[in-house]
């Protein structure tokens, strides 16, 4: 897929061309900030003042609702194509959306929630088509461009706008403060003295276009060629000290072409000791650390689901001038690779980069980019779509689950019911259908939901388990997110007399984490992704796992609705599918 345009809307400029220039003359808004939200403890991040977030405002949005229109009606502003039209989609990136207008006691999602955000945002603009949220956290931007390929590639649509943004709020910083993740001084990528993450705010647009619409007058353009998603099946908050996720994305997407070609690597680069070692040993493994590789992160913080499509934009942008910027707060290498970074920006000659960024729940995502069709010199691999899936595939459904209250069925039969009364019914159905994965009693609703499902699906399925794959994935769907787990958390930092910020409520808080917990039980390693819809539409959901389907790599996908409200209100309806007649 081509670019056609693209906005960067940050503390630092409301363009990419004014980002662009910030950063290269080696600007930060990153504050550290004391006292605000009435939090404890001292946090470091670039966000929006309070004049910046009034100019922006759109009348009945929010905030977060208002830095998304402002950057797509400026990202629009380059594009000459009808964008209201019926080929036309909006996929929005986010981890968590307008959480910070959830109050303790809130019982109404309406105010929150993420597919309705999306909806307004799409209203506003006049998009003709339901609009999709992807949130698999810290990888939603890069998810998303994977999302768009994937559609404009199955010809259902011909343009995508893609739009990530996220806010910032005591929910969000607290919970990375009780995982121990965060720096209260500006964060260092990659060096030896980093001591964690500092978060921030942006909206990030780029607008897209299939390669058959774009075809040869593409030539001067960027196009976004491979895009990868893979799971590490490992943990939910520690990526794999081997990296496999990571480095599985990034053979995907850079199969059949040369290291020489590539000009840089665009890094996740969080300053965390982990991740930052992680995505070391990724590049070792792919044979990219010789390469000039840089982060952004010292510039803007983590914008979580805005991160990956900001990145990428800058990256495109930088690259226009023959430049790659410097990691600010770099100054000696920390980590056990020998990496090719520096605090200073250099000239790169080659118009091609990789883009890589990893999340919890064990996600990671890779792209590569490059002006200009890639031909490269080799053949293309086995990852690269080479024509149209042929006429009359649809959805083969071999296996169904369905759970709700007092009531499971598996495949249109009714299973019995445990007798225990001693129990929550999903715990009773743990004990007598599963029974040996003791981490189910630390998992919040919407997990345990999918987590039970899945084991019913799998034992229905029957032949062997738990042995690593990577050509299963993992895809659900809901209208609320964690909405259930965000009032649990929520009640951990409402009291600042009673403050106890919750880590092992927190990491629930990301709706993706079900399918994190899917793929660690399974040592699945294909993609897992989690979209947010504003009311269930189950031809939109076969579009998008049947697109993914169209990928070489992925046989068969676990997907279907996760909802949990509350322990008397949840809906569980997961199906196994291939491609068939």
């Amino acid at each position: 897929m081509y670019k056609i345009s693209d906005n960067i809307l940050s503390p630092l400029g409301v363009t990419t061309k004014e980002n662009l220039r910030a950063v290269l003359d080696g600007r930060s808004e990153l504050i550290r900030h004391e006292h605000i939200w009435s939090m404890p403890e001292p946090f470091c991040a670039s966000m929006f003042t309070g004049g910046q977030s009034e100019s922006m405002q759109y009348s009945g949005c929010s905030r977060m609702e208002s830095f998304a229109i402002r950057s797509i009606y400026a990202a629009l502003e380059g594009a000459s194509f009808e964008y209201k039209g019926l080929n036309v989609v909006l996929i929005l990136s986010s981890a968590k959306g307008n959480v910070e207008l959830l109050r303790e006691g809130d019982d109404e999602a309406n105010c929150y929630r993420l597919g309705a955000s999306a909806r307004r945002i799409a209203d506003v603009l006049g998009f003709a088509n339901e609009p999709v949220v992807v949130s698999n956290a810290c990888i939603s931007g890069v998810s998303a461009l994977h999302l768009a390929r994937l559609l404009l590639d199955s010809g259902r649509f011909r343009y995508a706008v893609v739009c990530g943004v996220d806010v910032q709020s005591a929910f969000v910083v607290s919970g990375f403060q009780s995982l121990k993740a965060t720096s209260a001084s500006p964060c260092r990528p990659f060096d030896i003295c980093r001591s964690g993450l500092n978060l921030g705010e942006a909206a990030a647009t780029m607008v897209l276009a299939g390669d058959d619409v774009v075809g040869g007058e593409g030539s001067g353009s960027w196009h976004i060629g491979r895009t990868s998603v893979h799971n590490d099946a490992f943990h939910l908050t520690s990526p794999s000290k081997n990296a496999d996720g990571a480095y599985a994305a990034l053979s995907d997407v850079l199969d059949g072409i040369g290291t020489d070609e590539l000009g840089f690597v665009n890094l996740h680069g969080t300053a965390t000791m982990f991740n930052d070692q992680m995505e070391a040993v990724a590049l070792r493994r792919a044979g990219l650390a010789s390469l000039p590789a840089n982060g952004l992160k010292g510039y803007y913080g983590h914008t979580m689901g805005a991160a990956g499509i900001l990145e990428t934009v800058l990256s495109m942008a930088a690259a226009d001038e023959g430049l790659l910027p410097g990691t600010l707060g770099f100054a000696e290498l920390g980590v056990s690779v020998p990496l090719n970074i520096t605090s200073d920006a250099r000239h790169v000659d080659k118009p091609a980069f990789v883009k890589m960024i990893s999340g919890f729940g064990g996600v990671n995502a890779a792209l590569f980019a490059s002006k200009g069709k890639w031909r490269g010199r080799r053949a293309a691999g086995p990852s690269v779509k080479m024509s149209k899936p042929s006429a009359g595939q649809k959805l083969k459904v071999e296996h169904t689950v369905r759970i709700e209250p007092g009531k499971v069925l598996v495949d249109d039969r009714l299973m019995a019911l445990p007798d225990e009364e001693t129990h929550s019914f999903l715990t009773a159905i743990y004990r007598k259908y599963v029974g040996d994965y003791p981490k189910f009693y630390k998992m919040d609703l919407l997990a345990k939901l999918g987590f039970l499902a899945s084991e019913l699906l799998l034992q229905a399925e029957g032949g062997e388990r738990f042995s690593v794959r990577s050509d299963r994935a993992v895809l659900l769907f809901n209208r609320l997110g964690s909405f259930h787990a965000d009032k649990a958390y929520m009640k951990t930092i409402s009291n600042p007399d009673n403050y106890f910020p919750s880590p092992s409520l927190f990491i629930y808080t990301l709706p993706n984490i079900v399918t994190g917990e899917i793929a660690i039980r399974n040592l699945y390693q294909g993609e897992t992704s989690f979209y947010i819809l504003a009311e269930r539409d189950e031809p939109l959901m076969e579009q998008i796992v049947g697109a993914t389907l169209e990928e070489p790599q992925i046989q068969s996908v676990i997907y279907g609705w996760v909802e949990a409200e509350d322990e008397t209100h949840f809906c569980v309806d997961i199906k196994l599918v291939r491609l068939g007649q």
